[in-house]
């Protein structure tokens, strides 16, 4: 059976490795990407706050000592602009000294430290729950004088909670864009690195169906050795079924001649009274050894090729084969349905495939009171082929039996019952399956299954 199931494709499970580990690794880049994301944009909420620190230094003044303000900071003076300067200034004590107006209502929890190390960037939470990110840079020169104050800017976290959200939405949806980028760029390339174990693959089927007979060179050097071995064995195998079949000619040739001998020995015996019942004995044994003769050298060159895969047109075949039965028994006037699509084809070698069906053919002719169907089907998993007659059937407790070598139930014409054995042991040779069972039409069905693979 040719497996159809895409999980049990090379191609496949490449890509969902591939998948897999490309998944993985945007699982891992998203939190560092979201990282880089977050520290840039706090070091821009830095520099913002930093410039608004700026700007409160540049408008204070040290007056006699004492720190004074302006009454209305630049972004207080023109309503138009979009951000507000939220901001503190703090002796070197920890004490407020000035507040923006736009501060006036929120109190922090926040006390600056004044410890000499420049200036800070944090969060900080107030008392109602907001959250705010803060600058604290200290001052030790004011205008050229002494001085010593914390100043303190601030910006609400809520400011960049959207564009946060938004750009980490817009994230997830470049990250995802780019995985499914990636995983066609992935297909696209497994497909063309694989393309050349497709190449392979079509060789092989022309190998096995005899449309060649060997694989090219033209495959990647990683594969030559396999196709170079393949090439040998198919060679090795051809030449010994060629040894195998020269054998069995001589083989036959040579008992040819003996058996004949024997046969005419029998014949003049047969003339003299005396030695009339010697002869028959003797032709019959005779006649025994040339059908077993017969049954050992079909039964062997009908033997399945271990790499090569037939398929045979069932139709054509049948044509020949039914032809020449409707000559011999042309009394019998037989008439033979036909039930499969003109297509088929059977995963039977010609020459196998021809035995087979003329053994069960002949006897359906033989022993049919005038008709006999044929069928054929083909699955995902087998062929399957149905011979019925309405001739007298066989018994349920013989059907064993006529699948014997020797058997035979019909005795009124002559044979040695080595048809149906030949048939068992083609059936056999291809892994498949042989039923006897009882027809529709009344006599005998002969079902056979060939898988496949």
């Amino acid at each position: 059976m040719r497996k159809s199931n895409r999980s049990s494709s090379l191609r496949v499970r490449l890509m969902l490795g591939a998948a897999v580990t490309v998944l993985l690794f945007i699982l891992a880049l998203f939190p560092a990407l979201r990282q880089v994301f977050t520290t840039a944009l706090e070091e821009s909420i830095e520099q913002r706050l930093a410039a608004d620190a700026s700007a409160l230094i540049s408008a204070a003044q040290i007056i006699d000592g004492q720190l004074h303000m302006p009454a209305k900071l630049p972004d207080e003076e023109f309503d138009l602009l979009p951000a507000r300067q939220l901001g503190f200034i703090y002796n070197d004590q920890g004490v407020l000294l000035w507040r923006s107006r736009n501060l006036s209502n929120v109190v922090i929890n926040y006390k600056p430290k004044y410890d000499g190390y420049g200036h800070d960037f944090l969060r900080t939470k107030g008392v109602d729950g907001r959250e705010f990110f803060v600058y604290d840079v200290e001052v030790d020169l004011l205008r050229g004088q002494r001085a010593a104050f914390s100043i303190v800017t601030m910006q609400p976290v809520s400011d960049y909670k959207t564009m946060y959200d938004s750009l980490r939405r817009q994230l997830y949806i470049w990250l995802g864009f780019a995985l499914l980028l990636l995983l066609g760029f992935l297909w696209l390339g497994l497909g063309w690195g694989i393309r050349s174990l497709r190449s392979l693959s079509a060789e092989l089927d022309d190998v096995e169906e005899g449309r060649r007979d060997s694989l090219s060179d033209d495959h990647p050097r990683e594969l030559l050795r396999l196709t170079r071995s393949l090439n040998r064995l198919l060679e090795s195998e051809r030449q010994q079924s060629e040894r195998y079949r020269h054998s069995l000619d001589d083989l036959a040739h040579s008992l040819k001649t003996p058996l004949a001998v024997l046969q005419g020995v029998g014949e003049v015996l047969s003339t003299q009274a005396d030695n009339a019942e010697q002869a028959r004995t003797l032709q019959g044994q005779v006649n025994r050894m040339s059908q077993q003769i017969s049954y050992q050298l079909q039964r062997a060159s009908l033997r399945k090729s271990g790499l090569l895969r037939y398929q045979v047109k069932l139709k054509p075949l049948l044509g020949s084969l039914l032809e020449a039965l409707d000559k011999v028994y042309r009394d019998k006037q037989v008439k033979v349905t036909q039930a499969f699509a003109a297509e088929l084809r059977v995963p039977v070698e010609q020459g196998a495939l021809l035995e087979l069906m003329g053994n069960i053919l002949e006897n359906a002719y033989r022993l049919c009171l005038g008709k006999v169907r044929i069928s054929a089907r083909l699955s995902k998993t087998d062929c399957e082929l149905i011979i019925e007659d309405d001739g007298p059937g066989v018994p349920t407790h013989q059907r064993d039996r006529i699948l014997k070598r020797g058997e035979r139930l019909d005795t009124q014409y002559p044979g040695q019952g080595i048809g149906t054995a030949v048939v068992k042991d083609i059936i056999d040779s291809y892994n498949g399956q042989l039923f006897v069972e009882e027809s529709e039409l009344g006599g005998a069905q002969f079902r056979i299954l060939f898988p496949l693979n």
